[in-house]
């Protein structure tokens, strides 16, 4: 049995988050615990409530799952707020956990999911002590300082992000124009760029989810960063294709897309 760890906040229309999470690491044959952060009221088009948890109960649910499973590897998505940010940096020091950092600031339908002050915690305190980031462009151009428009912004990004001691990071392509989406995947030592084709779907919730889990559950099953980002992307491509058509909004991905009934045809 391989473990992994989500520490996320939970989406009700269970499209992104922890929900999300628990879909990916299951598909790909990782047993998942959960350590909740916030608690969101929402579905496919808004969030109409968030309620983050006092930081001692999410230190709290840390400890219970790692007094009890070997888990070694694990992802963050939304972390609401500077006390939970902190918390987990206190936790990711005291068990020594390898973390993919989704550093998720922003919903699909535009709602706040990580204070401003925190912002710069999890900029300071917590990519020191990620493994691996996977921030799409907006989210790398804020924790960079650089307003990314084209490719090679997005490497001086990555080294900008790289600096901090961040292990690795992938900057995430999709928001630049084109037919083809490229992924670059850095560290001080490697830099590779990774291409796929634009999949044109408005169901696309819960993409930066579903690729950091993938990449910890591949981490998790043995695989070395590199080959396991190509693993995940190549998941998350499939994810996309047969993405839900469901609710008003941004439907979610699939990553049961390989399960009888979860199949969706256009």
């Amino acid at each position: 049995m391989r473990f992994g760890l989500t520490i996320a906040g939970s989406d009700s229309g269970a499209g992104a988050g922890v929900q999300e999470d628990l879909k990916t690491f299951t598909m790909l044959g990782v047993y998942c615990a959960t350590v909740i952060t916030s608690i969101t009221a929402q579905n496919t088009f808004e969030v109409a409530e968030v309620f983050n948890l006092p930081a001692n109960v999410v230190s709290a649910q840390i400890d219970s799952v790692m007094r009890d499973f070997p888990i070694t590897y694990g992802k963050t998505g939304m972390l609401g707020n500077t006390e939970i940010v902190e918390a987990v940096c206190s936790k990711v020091d005291e068990y020594g956990l390898k973390l993919v950092v989704d550093p998720v600031m922003v919903s699909k339908s535009g709602a706040r999911l990580l204070s401003e002050d925190a912002v710069k915690t999890l900029r300071d305190r917590l990519l020191p002590r990620a493994l691996l980031a996977t921030p799409n462009i907006p989210e790398a151009s804020i924790l960079s300082g650089i307003t990314i428009r084209s490719w090679d912004d997005m490497e001086e990004a990555a080294d900008r992000i790289l600096s901090s001691g961040c292990g690795y990071v992938v900057i995430k392509g999709g928001h630049l124009d084109g037919e083809r989406v490229r992924d670059l995947f850095c560290s001080t030592s490697t830099r590779r760029w990774f291409e796929y084709r634009r999949v044109h779907t408005k169901n696309n919730h819960g993409a930066g989810c579903t690729l950091s889990s993938a990449v910890a559950a591949e981490l998790a099953k043995g695989n070395p960063p590199l080959q396991a980002y190509a693993k995940a992307r190549r998941f998350l491509q499939r994810a996309l294709e047969k993405s839900l058509n469901i609710g008003r909004g941004h439907g979610p991905l699939n990553p049961m897309y390989s399960l009888q009934g979860f199949r969706w045809e256009e």
